[in-house]
């Protein structure tokens, strides 16, 4: 069964792949060929850049100048602000329901989970209305903004945790003289650092992989991230450059893979956490 499920998983990666070697004329020839047909790398000579006119049209592409590290740079810059804003601001929330009593915290809990059953496509036009009248419409501060505080998953995420944190720390961390503040900063962050490194992650593969939102409020270069990117990439070519487009799509899709290959681990560890070691 997971022989059957990783093969599920990881052939339409490898589609990606073979048909980002591949050369347009070879795939029309050979569409069927499991190997890359007349092996290449012309398809990202197109997506950074490095072919002249008149070489991308003789190959199926647009010609047209593509910025594709002012789009890495934008995808960074909004997926960091996301990240940075969302764990920090849920996380004070998080211990706020977890580690203090105030009337009306647990109704105001029951709101928040029951955010998590609304639609994210609900909230599209009352977001795009406020970035609007903020006047932050094609601007990176306006493409992060909607989920750069918090969300309902990261608060119940950090709360779950917080709650297992033994109360006897913090008290005697007041009774030492430390500020409710302080207590926060110096004492749950860092016994939380397991599960906020798994929830910054997946944070920011979410932010970096969102496409619909950064299409809503996007209209320039300045302010365009690579998902969108990749799709006015695949608009210019008069037909459909598949090996260009798929090299393009592998090159946004990299630096998710490399960062998820390089802390799966910690992530399965922590989603899997039941206490404090």
């Amino acid at each position: 069964m997971m022989i059957a499920i990783l093969i599920t998983t990881v052939l339409p990666l490898y589609g990606v792949l073979r048909t980002a070697l591949s050369s347009n004329a070879g795939i029309s020839s050979d569409p069927a060929s499991v190997l890359p047909v007349d092996v290449n790398v012309r398809g990202f000579e197109r997506v950074f850049g490095m072919q002249t006119t008149q070489e991308a049209l003789d190959d199926g592409g647009s010609g047209a100048a593509i910025n594709f590290w002012l789009y890495l740079r934008n995808s960074v810059v909004v997926a960091t602000l996301v990240t940075v804003g969302q764990v920090f601001f849920s996380a004070m929330a998080a211990c706020s329901f977890a580690r203090l009593r105030w009337k009306g915290r647990d109704l105001i809990f029951g709101v928040f989970l029951g955010v998590l059953m609304v639609p994210q496509i609900f909230t599209l036009l009352p977001n795009f209305v406020l970035v609007k009248q903020l006047h932050l419409v094609d601007s990176l501060l306006g493409v992060a903004l909607p989920t750069m505080f918090m969300t309902p998953f990261a608060v119940f995420f950090l709360k779950q945790f917080f709650m297992n944190i033994p109360r006897e720390l913090e008290e005697a961390a007041l009774l030492d003289g430390a500020s409710k503040v302080r207590v926060f900063l110096q004492l749950i962050l860092p016994m939380a650092k397991a599960p906020i490194t798994t929830l910054g992650i997946i944070t920011y593969i979410t932010a970096w992989n969102d496409y619909f939102w950064p299409l809503l409020v996007s209209y320039t270069d300045s302010s365009r991230v690579l998902t969108v990117a990749v799709s006015v990439f695949k608009s210019q070519a008069p037909t459909t450059d598949w090996s260009g487009l798929m090299s393009a799509t592998l090159v946004a899709a990299l630096p998710m893979l490399l960062l998820f290959a390089v802390f799966a681990k910690r992530i399965v560890n922590s989603i899997g956490f039941t206490g404090i070691k």
